[in-house]
């Protein structure tokens, strides 16, 4: 099999963030024709199955893109990290029948739920074909299958949602989308880089397992802080309120794009910068990263003041507008959220999981706190300023380990995750 040459940095990034872009512009299409052909219910009951599914798989997944793109020294094989996302994944689709079962969910929300969950199960399949072709640098196979994904899944929600004016057939069209892109195109090109051999030994697996469970543990930390507010709003406030608050934090969807993009992007070489102890390159790179989320988070926070309450009216509809001040207070929660992904990344590159676990669950305990206590009394402005708490811990947190762990670990020159 023949090697393909990685691309520059710069092209990685440009596919990434092309990629992101229009993936992220999508799915923000669909949440749009929900709250417009819908209600603000409906656009809650889409968002509370992907709040419960999301975490679910997130912990499963194990975060094995990433540790598979920053996988240097080639520990493990593609046909491991294949294998065992195959098997993590059909666990998670378990628990979260699981979930449904005993959380009482019936009827159109408990189908909504579990076709999520189908959708989840096949977007973790082309994810692990992702890292692969993020290890080699190579961003432009994973831009073109989110490109088309994000398209054809758009325009099957709608046009279903349009005649029949049910989310559950609508869904369906989603899921079937997603399982075409992936076998007509993403497992295709996976045979460029590897052969599609999954390997199920428990032998080989489990030290993977090991390796990748502290970041597959922060991962659905990071879903699960995402999600609490959610929770405690369907919980306290009700379906309908969740809608609302739902579209708000889609809108810091564009920053979430770029740092994606530059994250995912950038990853395999500041992997290589400390695997190889290059100091003055990982710092530089990192630096430059977090320059841009501080960036991204000042321009997102001034749009939403000025231009707000005319954004939420005319991409969802005027009664959305009422909640401009809440949208303040989330984008400066995001402005955070960017700087603190970036800097995460760095621990990432130096394959530092387990510290990142003990972060997380700290976090998630803020998260719990503040949600319970400022929702209940101040309703969704509560839970905006229970999302600004929980960045700020989460970022003071990040900078204490990079300090702690990265840049004192070349003292010793190899550290040990």
């Amino acid at each position: 099999m023949a090697a393909i040459k990685p691309m520059s940095l710069r092209q990685n990034f440009s596919w990434a963030f092309t990629g992101n872009v229009i993936y992220a512009a999508c799915q923000w299409g669909m949440l749009m024709a929900l709250a417009k052909l819908g209600t603000p219910a409906v656009v809650g009951q889409y968002t509370l199955g992907l709040a419960i599914t999301a975490p679910v798989f997130m912990l499963t997944n194990l975060h094995l893109r990433a540790v598979q793109a920053t996988d240097a020294k080639d520990e493990y094989s593609f046909s491991e990290y294949f294998g065992l996302r195959i098997s993590s994944s059909a666990i998670a689709m378990a628990i979260i029948l699981l979930i449904v079962c005993i959380g009482g969910y019936h009827g159109e929300t408990a189908f909504v739920i579990i076709l999520l969950g189908t959708a989840k199960f096949i977007e973790s399949v082309s994810d692990i074909c992702f890292g692969l072709a993020q290890k080699h640098e190579y961003m432009q196979v994973i831009a073109k299958s989110q490109i088309l994904k994000g398209i054809l899944s758009l325009v099957m929600l709608v046009i279903i949602l349009v005649f029949t004016g049910s989310i559950v057939q609508s869904i369906v069209g989603l899921v079937i989308s997603w399982l075409a892109v992936l076998l007509l195109y993403d497992l295709v090109n996976t045979r460029s880089f590897s052969t599609l051999q999954p390997v199920f030994s428990s032998r080989k697996l489990w030290p993977l397992v090991r390796l990748s469970f502290p970041l597959g543990v922060v991962m659905a930390l990071i879903s699960l802080n995402t999600n609490i507010p959610r929770y405690f709003i369907e919980h306290e406030l009700g379906i309908e309120a969740l809608g609302y608050f739902s579209a708000m934090a889609y809108l810091i969807i564009a920053g979430n794009t770029v740092v994606a993009a530059l994250g995912q992007s950038a990853s395999p070489r500041m992997a290589k910068y400390f695997a190889f102890a290059n100091k003055q390159a990982y710092r530089r790179l990192l630096f430059k990263m977090v320059l841009l989320g501080v960036g991204l988070g000042f321009m997102g926070l001034i749009v939403a003041v000025i231009f707000g309450r005319y954004i939420l009216a005319l991409l969802y509809t005027p009664e959305y507008a009422e909640y401009a001040g809440i949208l303040n207070l989330i984008m400066i929660s995001a402005g955070i959220g960017y700087v603190t992904s970036f800097l995460s990344n760095g621990l990432t590159a130096a394959r530092f999981f387990k510290i990142q676990t003990a972060i997380f669950c700290l976090v998630t305990l803020v998260n719990l706190i503040s949600c319970a206590f400022l929702i209940p009394i101040a309703g969704l402005k509560g839970a905006a300023y229970a999302l600004i708490i929980t960045s700020l811990v989460q970022f003071i947190a990040i900078i204490l380990a990079i300090f702690n762990k990265v840049f004192n670990s070349w003292n010793n020159y190899r550290c040990t995750p």
